[in-house]
C-alpha cells in the first residue's frame, strides 16, 4: 500500500469507503477491516485518524451534511426566484440525484434509524445536521409567506419541520418500492395542497 504526503489523503479514503459500505450494509452489518481493505490503507491506520468506529460514522454524517449544503447550493443557484418555484426546483435537483444513485436513501435517515437509540454522539450530529435542513428550508417558506404564497396559519419553522418529516418518509417508501414517485407526491402534495394559502 502506497505511502502519502497529503495528511488528507487516508482520513479521506477512509470516510469515502466508510460512506459507500455505511450506505450499501448499513452501521451494525460494516467491521473496520472491510472499511480499511475498501479505502486501500492498513487496518492499523484507521485508529491514527478516528478514537472508534463511532466517532468515524459522526464524521461520515458530518461529511454527508456538508455534501447535501453544497447540493444545494448548486441547486439553487439554478433556482427561478420565485420561492415555492424554488423549493421545487430544489427537491426536484435531490430527486434526480436519486434516481442517478440508485434509490440508496437518505444517509441521516439511514443511520437516524439504526443509530439514534445506541450513540449519542451520532445522534447529536444528526440532530444538528437536520436542523441546519428544516432552518435553510424555513427561510424559504418564510420568503413564499411574505409574497403571499404559502399559508401563513402556521410558522415557518413548523412547515419545514412537516415537510422534511414527510420527506424522510417518502425516502424510506422509495426505497421499499424501488421507485422516486412517493418524493415526487410529497413535493408536489406540500406545494400545491398543504402549504397554500
Amino acid at each position: 500500500m502506497a505511502r502519502t504526503a497529503d495528511k488528507t489523503d487516508i482520513p479521506n479514503r477512509l470516510t469515502e469507503a466508510g460512506y459507500t459500505l455505511f450506505n450499501q450494509l448499513g452501521y451494525n452489518a460494516t467491521g473496520i477491516q472491510q472499511i480499511t481493505d475498501k479505502a486501500g490503507v492498513p487496518k492499523g491506520s484507521f485508529y491514527n485518524h478516528f478514537d472508534s468506529k463511532e466517532a468515524f460514522a459522526a464524521q461520515i454524517i458530518r461529511n454527508y451534511g456538508a455534501w447535501v449544503d453544497r447540493a444545494w447550493d448548486t441547486a439553487m443557484r439554478d433556482a427561478p426566484p420565485e420561492p415555492t418555484a424554488a423549493m421545487r426546483h430544489l427537491f426536484g435537483s435531490f430527486i434526480q440525484h436519486h434516481e442517478q444513485s440508485g434509490l440508496q436513501g437518505c444517509l441521516v435517515g439511514n443511520f437516524a434509524a439504526e443509530m439514534a437509540e445506541s450513540s449519542t454522539s451520532c445522534r447529536t450530529v444528526l440532530c444538528s445536521v437536520m436542523v441546519g435542513w428544516r432552518e435553510r428550508l424555513a427561510a424559504l417558506i418564510e420568503q413564499a409567506q411574505q409574497q403571499g404564497l404559502v399559508r401563513t396559519d402556521l410558522p415557518p419553522a413548523t412547515l419545514s419541520g412537516f415537510f422534511w418529516d414527510a420527506w424522510e418518509g417518502a425516502v424510506l417508501r422509495m426505497k421499499v418500492e424501488h421507485s422516486t414517485q412517493p418524493l415526487k407526491d410529497v413535493v408536489d402534495l406540500m406545494l400545491d395542497k398543504f402549504f397554500k394559502p
